[in-house]
């Protein structure tokens, strides 16, 4: 299908159902993101209101191979179709050629907003997604909060978050600022007081949060001296600040993210009568499905520009696991326009991670070349683990742009790896080296690393 419409969701099929097909059919000049999947009523597929929502819905695997296939039956010439393949195209599904079909990713037109100007960086109205992350030092400390924001700044955060909970922090906001590179945000609770005095420090935004400054007239004041300075403020609830604050007086079942929404656009409001209109806002749950209802229910009732985070995700692996389904679920829907994601980790691993997350749904570019590996088997012929890591040390820092596969078998080879810039399979004698699925020469075992490193740096002459 061509001639794609603004605004129509599509679906990339990245493994080799709808690679080889096109393969097949010769169309290599046929860009994958023009097989289109059209979502929403009247679309390709009748998914059942129960999976449908206002802003589409996922089809099956099978739903996919169905729609694609009827699609490309339709906009391929019955003549440009080989003769060993006409029966797949007039009966069978993509399936059929490959088992091991993956939906990579379905975008969606991302939701318009107004343009908020944090410092240099653009938030909202259709700018990148920016990459935040907030300081883990104490910010009377300049010193060491300087060295952390710069060493955030060399990973690529783009905003830096401070807290400021005393004048103390407040007072040496200013210091700080002139000695980093990236806007400043200053994070306030409980005292408009200390919104007031980092206005004065000259702060590129504000963070309030209206679970703790709960008074009209705080707001007003601090909405119409933001407003004075050209400083952008985010209205930023939590979950917990919320519910037994400043709802004392609603029903005990009222969901958590229906009360977050109500008092962030009352919060707005304030703010927007006080002569301020450049607001963002945050909606932030520990839980990850109440997330997704706050923040999927104001971005269909508001402009504001969205600062996406799961809060209080907690340790380890459950943590980014969290992080990575909430952000990651709003983005692929459209939703969101700066984020920071919240790990009891150092700073740095937030920014690894938001770039994870926004090159992994095509945002971003990526800031570390990819490794694809496989989880290995029975039928790995080497210590995969132990490779993987050796080349991704070794790796040079100009090779971000690349995809490199590590793969145990030559069943999980080039085959599977096709997509890979450069690979390799590991066997029983050695290995193969190969390149966007073509096999280069076979390589001795304790050559692979050192023949893969060379093969790399020869595609980055």
């Amino acid at each position: 299908m061509y001639g794609v419409p603004d605004g129509v969701p599509r679906i990339v099929h990245a493994e080799a159902c709808v690679h080889r097909f096109l393969e097949h059919l010769k169309l290599h000049h046929v860009p994958l993101q023009e097989v289109i999947i059209q979502t929403g009523h009247g679309s390709e597929f009748d998914g059942g209101a129960s999976r449908r929502q206002d802003r589409g819905f996922i089809p099956t695997i099978e739903e996919v191979c169905k729609a694609t296939h009827r699609q490309l039956k339709r906009s391929t010439p019955k003549s440009a179709i080989p003769a060993s393949q006409q029966s797949l195209v007039d009966n069978g599904c993509l399936c059929c050629l490959d088992s091991r079909v993956r939906m990579m990713s379905m975008q969606t037109k991302r939701r318009k907003t107004r343009t908020v100007h944090i410092g240099s960086v653009r938030v909202g109205g259709g700018a990148p997604v920016s990459v935040q992350s907030m300081t883990k030092t104490d910010t009377a400390n300049v010193s060491e909060t300087i060295r952390q924001v710069k060493e955030l700044e060399a990973l690529g955060c783009e905003i830096i978050r401070m807290a400021v909970p005393n004048l103390a922090a407040a007072r040496v906001l200013g210091k700080i600022k002139s000695q980093i590179d990236i806007p400043l945000v200053a994070d306030i609770h409980y005292r408009a007081k200390l919104a007031l005095e980092a206005l004065e420090q000259g702060v590129d935004a504000l963070r309030i949060n209206p679970g703790n400054i709960t008074r009209a007239d705080e707001l007003e004041r601090i909405g119409r001296a933001a407003a004075s300075q050209g400083v952008p403020v985010r209205v930023g609830l939590n979950s917990g600040s919320v519910r037994g604050r400043v709802d004392a007086d609603a029903p005990s079942d009222t969901p958590v993210e229906v009360l977050m929404v109500e008092r962030a656009l009352q919060s707005a409001q304030l703010l927007e009568a006080a002569g301020l209109s450049q607001i963002i806002i945050s909606l932030k749950a520990s839980d990850v499905p109440a997330t997704l209802r706050a923040y999927r229910e104001i971005a269909s009732c508001s402009d504001y520009p969205l600062h996406l985070g799961v809060t209080a995700t907690g340790l380890g692996e459950s943590s980014v696991v969290k992080s990575v389904l909430g952000i990651g679920t709003l983005l692929a829907e459209g939703i969101g326009d700066t984020l920071r994601v919240s790990l009891t980790a150092p700073p740095q691993r937030e920014v690894e991670l938001a770039y994870e997350i926004l090159a992994s749904l095509g945002l971003r570019s990526r800031r570390t070349p990819e490794i694809i590996s496989c989880p290995t088997c029975g039928r790995c012929q080497g210590d995969l683990m132990k490779i993987a890591s050796e080349v991704s040390a070794k790796l040079p820092a100009q090779a971000k742009q690349l995809r490199i596969a590590i793969m145990g078998c030559e069943v999980n080879g080039p085959g599977e790896a096709q997509e890979a810039d450069v690979g390799i399979a590991l066997g029983k004698r050695g290995g193969v080296l190969f390149s966007k699925g073509k096999k280069l020469r076979q390589v001795p075992s304790k050559q692979l690393v050192p023949e893969l490193l060379k093969e790399i740096n020869s595609l980055l002459r």
